[in-house]
């Protein structure tokens, strides 16, 4: 009845009436309502009287989860009279939840007034993300702050990501009109970045399908963030060119297969976190192709790991060439040169010495041409003997244009004066970052060369940044003009087929003229045209 006030107690009411004229009275002996609740395991079989087998088969539970202030209500009670009529307790694991929290840590109260309407998030940033951030945010036993920026990072920082790294993948295998359903990752000729993803990804299913056993939902839920980071900042950012170019490929096969297995499995994996965009991703790109799949993500079994792509080592050596990195573009903002400036070399003191294939990949992600220093396996050695050294010796020596010789660990070692680089103290020229052990430095002197490499790189990225603006497809090729001055033009020139490359350009055409766009090629000022062939 809508003129009854639900909210009020009824203690001290006798009877009271509803429309259908019927009279209902209060019984005046009451046990704690808590009592139902804590009776729930069989009361609601209607055991002892019946249902024996089903209740036997379904006590105790394998988890409860409610909030702090069930401590004295559902779980004392659901424990007190299942330890007094059964012996045991009535569940195996039980999650308290912590209270959610307003922005400044208080706990939500409607006579506070700082409630949240959850009805107003979940239209903001979505039902998955409010998931994610709960999962994410702290131990669930922990009181929580929850307010829509908080979900908002939240969904920025995994789903964004997730959904960024699928869009990618979409829009470069409709134009390659890729068929999953057509190729086998047992028959690609895997990269090295392909494996190393593959055995992250199969190193996750173990990480998280042990967690859930254990009901340790963030240390699992933040794995496959990292995961997911690591897929599209990492994986995906480095491999870009691999989808690039009307031709198909053997590694372009592989890239594409790589990537959609990933895919395909995260949804899988984070499915029980994020129900609707996984289920997005998921009828997306398996059940167009494959008839005979389940028709949706939540029934399919629940990945299992295959430890044919898991390699431990290979994923070392990553991670340490990712701490390089990280410590490189430390280094270079320091020095506030772009990445897309060209140096000369670099030099990585401690740690474990890159292999070939690692010092590729240094040289490429921190734009460097060489990397040193000429004394690796000695390294330790050397540090040693420079901090014990006749330091004003050794400097003596080297600032007289002389070698310093000496030996170390059996092996003569010779010092000149940019040798002593090897020390994590910046000179001029030079810039250093150090963390974890690990120290590296950046030859940041620029010859003519390298500054020429620079702008050619910074034309390129304004120019795909032009395309972007324009509206043009990845697969539409462009015209350009340009007006710049003489070293920019210089630089262009010299490097006219690799920028045609770059952007698909079929024309490159340099004059004098003004036009009301122009960019900035490193402090050059550019006239420019672009448009659509």
């Amino acid at each position: 009845n809508p003129d009854i006030e639900l909210h009020r107690p009824y203690i001290d009411a006798v009877t009271w009436k509803c429309e259908c004229g019927g009279e209902y009275k209060r019984v005046p002996e009451v046990v704690d309502c808590w009592l139902d609740s804590g009776s729930m395991p069989f009361a609601q079989h209607h055991y002892p009287f019946e249902n024996k087998e089903v209740f036997e088969r379904n006590f105790p539970a394998d988890f409860i989860s409610e909030a702090v202030d069930q401590t004295r209500g559902w779980f004392y009670t659901l424990m007190a009279l299942g330890v007094l009529l059964f012996g045991k307790a009535p569940f195996k694991n039980c999650i308290v939840l912590g209270h959610v929290c307003d922005k400044n840590g208080l706990k939500m109260s409607k006579h506070k007034g700082n409630t949240i309407d959850p009805q107003v998030v979940l239209d903001g940033q979505g039902a998955d993300a409010t998931r994610w951030y709960f999962y994410t945010a702290s131990a669930p036993w922990l009181p929580s702050r929850f307010y829509p920026e908080a979900v908002q990072e939240s969904q920025r920082q995994f789903l964004g990501t997730l959904w960024n790294t699928y869009a990618f993948f979409v829009l470069y295998a409709d134009i390659d009109k890729y068929d999953p359903s057509k190729h086998k990752l047992e028959d690609c000729k895997l990269s090295l970045m392909d494996r190393w993803i593959l055995s992250e990804l199969n190193t996750l299913i173990k990480t998280v399908d042990k967690g859930l056993e254990n009901y340790e939902i963030v240390d699992t839920a933040r794995a496959i963030q990292n995961f997911t980071d690591n897929l599209s900042n990492w994986y995906v950012r480095r491999g870009r060119d691999r989808y690039w170019g009307s031709e198909w490929t053997e590694d372009k096969k592989a890239a594409y297969t790589t990537l959609y297995t990933v895919l395909v499995t995260l949804s899988k994996l984070a499915a029980p976190f994020v129900p609707f965009v996984t289920e997005q991703i998921y009828q997306n790109l398996v059940t167009p192709f494959f008839k005979d799949a389940p028709v949706s993500v939540h029934l399919c079994d629940f990945p299992v790991a295959d430890e044919k792509y898991v390699d431990e080592e290979l994923q070392v050596k990553m991670n340490d060439i990712m701490d390089i990195v990280v410590l490189g573009r430390s280094a270079r903002n320091n020095s506030n040169i772009k990445n897309r400036q060209p140096l000369s070399k670099m030099f990585v003191i401690g740690g474990k010495k890159p292999d070939e294939q690692g010092e590729t990949i240094l040289k490429d992600e921190l734009n460097v041409k060489a990397l040193g220093p000429k004394y690796g396996s000695l390294l330790g050695a050397i540090r040693q003997f420079l901090a014990t050294c006749n330091a004003s010796e050794v400097v003596e020596t080297v600032k007289a244009g002389k070698v310093y010789k000496t030996e170390l660990n059996g092996k003569p070692v010779e010092f000149s004066e940019s040798d002593l680089l090897i020390s994590s103290k910046n000179k001029e020229g030079y810039v250093a970052a150090s963390d974890k052990g690990i120290t590296v430095v950046l030859d940041t002197n620029l010859t003519p060369e390298l500054l020429a490499e620079g702008m050619v790189r910074e034309f390129v990225s304004k120019i795909q940044s032009l395309r972007k603006e324009s509206g043009f497809v990845v697969t539409d090729h462009i015209k350009v003009e340009y007006s710049a001055d003489e070293d920019v033009s210089a630089a262009l020139k010299a490097f006219e087929n690799q920028i045609k490359g770059d952007t698909l350009c079929d024309s490159l055409v340099g004059g004098q003229f003004t036009s009301d766009k122009t960019i900035d090629v490193n402090g050059h000022v550019v006239n420019i045209k672009i448009n659509k062939i």
